[in-house]
């Protein structure tokens, strides 16, 4: 999917993909889908920088709001801790058209917190 990472730190995680005619959706704009998997991977990296090194995060709920189509691109996505707990880590992602300079997505994401067996 073309993914790369631009920062990491306990408290940012920023990822980015281009926007490619294979994975654009019939009016040119990224795929919500892959948008959605963005989030996830930028926000679960981070949480996972968050626990302890007998522990793993898995994703529990996560709230996306699609605010304007990624056209031009790249879609830079920043997530951050929102709060971090023993059993859960919270956390919130923006999605930005970079070409554009505009917010697309906002998210919210729950993690569960678990021990490794």
């Amino acid at each position: 999917m073309g993914m790369r990472d631009v920062e990491e730190s306990a408290e940012r995680m920023v990822i980015e993909m281009d926007n490619r005619p294979n994975l654009a959706n019939i009016r040119g704009a990224l795929q919500g889908g892959l948008v959605a998997t963005l989030i996830d991977i930028a926000a679960g990296r981070l949480a996972a920088n968050v626990v302890g090194p007998d522990q793993d995060v898995t994703t529990a709920d996560m709230n996306v709001y699609f605010l304007a189509p990624i056209v031009e691109g790249p879609a830079r996505a920043e997530a951050t801790i929102v709060r971090a707990g023993r059993r859960m880590i919270v956390t919130s992602v923006d999605v930005t058209d970079v070409g554009r300079n505009r917010l697309a997505s906002r998210a919210t994401l729950s993690f569960a917190v678990l021990n490794r067996r």
